[in-house]
């Protein structure tokens, strides 16, 4: 197993993306991470991080314009690559063998 793994707030990120779907912009990504996991970032922590995502290959992202309700201003939407798809199994996959021989320990607690 060599290679980088995301970070915490980056492997936040791209789940909620993945559970938004179609629907995964900026401000509904931290809506959804404020009522999941009680977390809410600032923007700048937010989109700072989606920048660092796209740049590692982890996200792509595309704008999509709005209508009058958003003043014509374009809406960025993200989506998961299948290289981030592959490093967020990684991730999991060695947290959990981390895990698993404290996991009864941890219940007991």
């Amino acid at each position: 197993m060599s290679g980088e793994f995301p970070g915490e707030f980056e492997q936040m990120l791209m789940l909620t993306i993945m559970q938004l779907g179609d629907d995964a912009y900026g401000a509904r990504v931290r809506e959804q991470l404020a009522q999941e996991v009680g977390r809410e970032p600032s923007e700048g922590a937010l989109y700072t991080t989606l920048k660092r995502l796209e740049s590692k290959g982890y996200v792509t992202a595309h704008l999509e314009t709005a209508g009058e309700e958003r003043g014509g201003r374009p809406r960025r939407y993200y989506r998961p690559t299948d290289t981030g798809l592959a490093t967020l199994r990684r991730s999991r996959t060695a947290l959990l063998r981390l895990w698993s021989p404290i996991e009864a320990e941890l219940d007991e607690a």
